[in-house]
């Protein structure tokens, strides 16, 4: 316990699955927590759960795939907690403006409809993008400064139909490195973590997929997915922790050994 006292933690996408469980994490390893998402209700949900466990919150409504809104977003934490120093690019959208959906759209790419292709685009790597940028001047303030992007398996697998979401989490995981080297010297570390979780949008995918559910828990070591609180809420403080001072431009393969890298 303790092992983020007196940081300040931005996490997207905090309103549920993953970036929920990070938030909460967070907050009982001693950080103050911005949680961000599109969905207020959802937002105001860990709030309530994190102070209701003696934890620090602040909620913040944020569309990430509108880039005004991901600059106020980070200058409102950073007013309210005085900085930030932990930065989670954990927020994700499917489909296209106006008409999202629970997850991956997958179709061939010469059907592929160029809406969902930049909507997926702006909703996973510009937001990213935008909030690295808006948050650098604080972040570079203290050395120890913390970066933790998302990417995804599929960056790696490239399963057919998915064009969208495999180049937007492989364009994630280009900027992660790129920021690792031109960050690295000013004492900001930056990284990557690659899950298979069992959240909601991976759920609707394998309903969509079922095939695909069954080859990849096949060829899984562990023979099962992982799960948010237990499986990578410790990894997402690790990342965030003074423990990771000499590990950036990595990418943290959570997937139960189904990929393994050299």
């Amino acid at each position: 316990m303790g092992r983020l006292d007196g940081k300040v933690a931005v996490v997207t996408g905090a309103g549920r699955g993953i970036g929920r469980a990070i938030a909460i994490a967070y907050a009982a390893e001693g950080a103050k927590v911005v949680v961000a998402s599109r969905t207020k209700a959802t937002v105001d949900q860990v709030v309530n759960e994190i102070v209701s466990k003696g934890g620090t919150a602040l909620g913040i409504g944020c569309d990430v795939t509108k880039s005004e809104q991901v600059f106020a977003m980070i200058e409102q934490s950073a007013a309210h907690f005085g900085g930030i120093d932990i930065l989670v690019n954990n927020a994700q959208s499917f489909g296209k403006e106006g008409a999202t959906t629970p997850s991956p759209v997958f179709v061939p790419i010469q059907d592929f409809d160029e809406e969902i292709l930049e909507y997926t685009f702006r909703s996973g790597f510009m937001s990213t993008f935008w909030a690295m940028k808006a948050a650098f001047p604080y972040l570079s303030k203290n050395r120890g400064s913390k970066i933790i992007n998302f990417g995804s398996t599929q960056d790696q697998m490239n399963l057919e139909g998915g064009m969208a979401y495999n180049m937007t989490k492989c364009a994630i995981r280009s900027l992660t490195r790129t920021a690792a080297r031109e960050w690295g010297p000013l004492g900001i570390n930056v990284n990557a973590i690659n899950p298979v979780m069992m959240t909601e949008p991976m759920k609707h995918a394998f309903e969509q997929l079922p095939e695909v559910f069954e080859t990849t828990l096949a060829h899984t070591p562990l023979r099962r997915f992982g799960e948010p609180d237990k499986d990578l809420a410790p990894v997402a403080i690790f990342l965030a922790s003074s423990e990771s001072d000499f590990v950036t431009g990595m990418t943290m393969m959570l997937d139960g050994g189904g990929i393994m890298l050299p």
